[in-house]
Order: C-alpha cells, then sequence, then structure tokens
C-alpha cells in the first residue's frame, strides 16, 4: 500500500487530464472533487475513478472541451445539456444553476442530459449546504443490479444524497446507493483481489457471489427480505434522471466499462431549497447542530449523516490517501502514457 497526499494527486490528475485537452479550470476542478471524495473515505467514488475517465476521453465517448447547454425552462426549472462532457463539471454547473434559482424562486430543479459519470452525487448537494441551503441530488447508471425478486442486471446503483447546512460545522449530508453497495467496489474488489462481503451480489444463476469475479449484478438496498425498498427506490430515481431528462434508463444505457466509445448519456436530477422561504429557516443551521449534539448524547452515541466522512478526511489529511497497488499501476501506466510524472508518495510508506 502506498499512501499519496491530496495536493500530490490533485497534481498528477489535473495533469493527465490536461494532456487529454481538458481545460485547466476543469482538470482541476475534476481532480479536486476525486480528490475529496477519496479524503472523505468514499474509495469507490474517489481518485480511483480518474483511469477510467482517461480512458473514456481517450475513445471520445467524453469530450474534453463540450459545449455545454443551459436553458431556462419556467420559474423555478432549467435543463443542462452536458455535450458527452465530464459528468463532474457538467454537475457542478447544473448544481450551481439550481442554486441560482432557488435564490430567486425558493426552489431550483434542475434536469441533466447528455453526461457522463459524475462521481460522488454528495459532492453537489454539500456545495448547496455550504451556502445555507438544502440540497437534494440524484443519478442514475447503467444496468448493474438486479430487481428485487429477480437476479438479472435492470436498474443502476442510482444514489440519493440531501444535504442539510450545520451551524459552526459541515453540512449534515445523506449519500447513499441504492444498492447494498456500488458497483465500483466490486471493480476495486477485482483489481485487487479482494472477496465481497456475503449478501451484496449475485452470480448469473441467482446465487450469493462472494468472489468479485463472478458478480453479475448487485443486490437492491435490503437484501434478499427487505430489497423492495431499494429496489423502488432505485426505480423513481432512474425515471428522474433518465425518462424525465431524455435520457435512457437502465438496459438501455451504455454500460461504464463495456463500448467505451459510446456515449453513455446519463441524466442526475438537482433540487435546491432556499431555507429562508420557510418558518424554520432561520435557525434551521442551528436546529441542525442542537440535533447533533442530542443524539451524540444518547445511548450508542449516534452520529449524523456524514460525520465519519469528515472523521476519515481529518485522517487521511494527516497520513495521506491510501493507494492499493492495483491503483497504483493504473496511475503509473497512465503517467507513462501520458508523460505525466507519478505523484509522490509519503515518506516512510
Amino acid at each position: 500500500m502506498r499512501y499519496c497526499d491530496a495536493d500530490a494527486l490533485i497534481e498528477w490528475g489535473a495533469a493527465c487530464l490536461r494532456a487529454h485537452d481538458v481545460p485547466p479550470e476543469d482538470a482541476l476542478l475534476v481532480t479536486r472533487s476525486l480528490v475529496q471524495t477519496s479524503l472523505w473515505g468514499i474509495d469507490s467514488h474517489g481518485i480511483a475513478r480518474l483511469p477510467h475517465y482517461l480512458n473514456r476521453l481517450a475513445h471520445g465517448s467524453i469530450l474534453a472541451r463540450p459545449d455545454i447547454a443551459v436553458r431556462r425552462t419556467g420559474p423555478a426549472t432549467a435543463h443542462v445539456d452536458g455535450g458527452q462532457g465530464l459528468g463532474i463539471v457538467v454537475s457542478h454547473r447544473a448544481n450551481k444553476v439550481a442554486m441560482e434559482i432557488a435564490a430567486e424562486s425558493g426552489v431550483g430543479a434542475v434536469g441533466v442530459s447528455d453526461s457522463s459519470h459524475c462521481g460522488a452525487i454528495g459532492l453537489y448537494t454539500r456545495v448547496a449546504a455550504r451556502a445555507g441551503m438544502v440540497g437534494i441530488g440524484f443519478t442514475h447508471s447503467d444496468a448493474i443490479a438486479a430487481p428485487f425478486g429477480g437476479h438479472v442486471p435492470f436498474l443502476g446503483t442510482n444514489p440519493i444524497s440531501i444535504a442539510f447546512p450545520r451551524a459552526g460545522g459541515e453540512p449534515v449530508c445523506l449519500d447513499m446507493a441504492t444498492t447494498s453497495i456500488p458497483w465500483n467496489r466490486v471493480m476495486n474488489a477485482r483489481r485487487e483481489g479482494a472477496d465481497l462481503p456475503p449478501g451484496v451480489a449475485v452470480d448469473a444463476h441467482g446465487a450469493d457471489a462472494q468472489d468479485a469475479t463472478a458478480a453479475k449484478a448487485l443486490r437492491p438496498l435490503g437484501g434478499p427480505s427487505y430489497g423492495h425498498k431499494g429496489y423502488a427506490l432505485a426505480l423513481m430515481i432512474d425515471l428522474l434522471c433518465g425518462p424525465l431528462n431524455g435520457n435512457p434508463f437502465g438496459p438501455h444505457i451504455s454500460p461504464m466499462y463495456d463500448k467505451l466509445d459510446m456515449p453513455r448519456r446519463l441524466g442526475a436530477f438537482f433540487i435546491v431549497v432556499d431555507p429562508a422561504r420557510f418558518p424554520g429557516g432561520p435557525a434551521l443551521a442551528a436546529t441542525v447542530e442542537q440535533m447533533a449534539r442530542e443524539l451524540a448524547q444518547q445511548p450508542g452515541s449516534p452520529r449524523m449523516p456524514g460525520d465519519p466522512e469528515l472523521d476519515a478526511a481529518a485522517r487521511r489529511g494527516a497520513e495521506g490517501i491510501p493507494i492499493e497497488p492495483g491503483l497504483w499501476n493504473e496511475i503509473s501506466a497512465w503517467g507513462e502514457r501520458l508523460r505525466v510524472a507519478l505523484p509522490a508518495v509519503r515518506d516512510g510508506r
């Protein structure tokens, strides 16, 4: 295991993206977003995803300089055409538009079409919450999750995030997939030769798959007994991000790691609410902090959503971000291919 500082990974990643003709500002935005996700300990959506973006840029299914078009469709709504661009760039733009509309109208709802993988959806809701607003975000993916009662992939991991401002600290943030684990965790396990936990994936015959290479579909959140909840939530999110925005759904979306020359046409949906338009708005952030304190005093000291990620960020900021051997091999290969110096490794690691 190697450990790298966040700044070293940002410098390396941004240089790789610039080598693919991504504008410098966009390259920094993407890499900072990925590295922040790694700092939070969400390795399924962190810097490990950059090689995938580089691969699709090389194949032309993600455009380095897309024509991103924003169209206001009503007093509180807008649509963002991502132009086959980097999903993180497109989604930051769409979320910003939703925040601007919310400042004007009290609520902003913005749909996204023709985009690509946008990383951790909590990246965007936290931005809204840091500005004193309530952020809600959804996105979807290709068919990698079995519907409840079946075992053939049909829906994506289709995550949801909700973030609230919190007085004196970082936002409270829910960021979760509607499957038991994200598919990228399966990909990471395959790369590193690791096993999966029981009950999170099935093989081609519907049997439990702990061997990552045998996994053909994820189980919906809730597993074999209560997976109807995760399945139904995933389906609704797919409708919000896909058909509502003119994008394909589930099995009609180009797969993430195959057909690399085919654009994925992914969607997202962002809702931002201005708390000032509601009676509890002026005290909302303080009330969130009060709730956190009262929860911490309960038996077991329950924590607020997002707090473990803050702990991970503090720890990894001090110790470095762990880079597993398989990922380091990918970083080395891309560095050699693009003639970009490798990120520095922490001394003594």
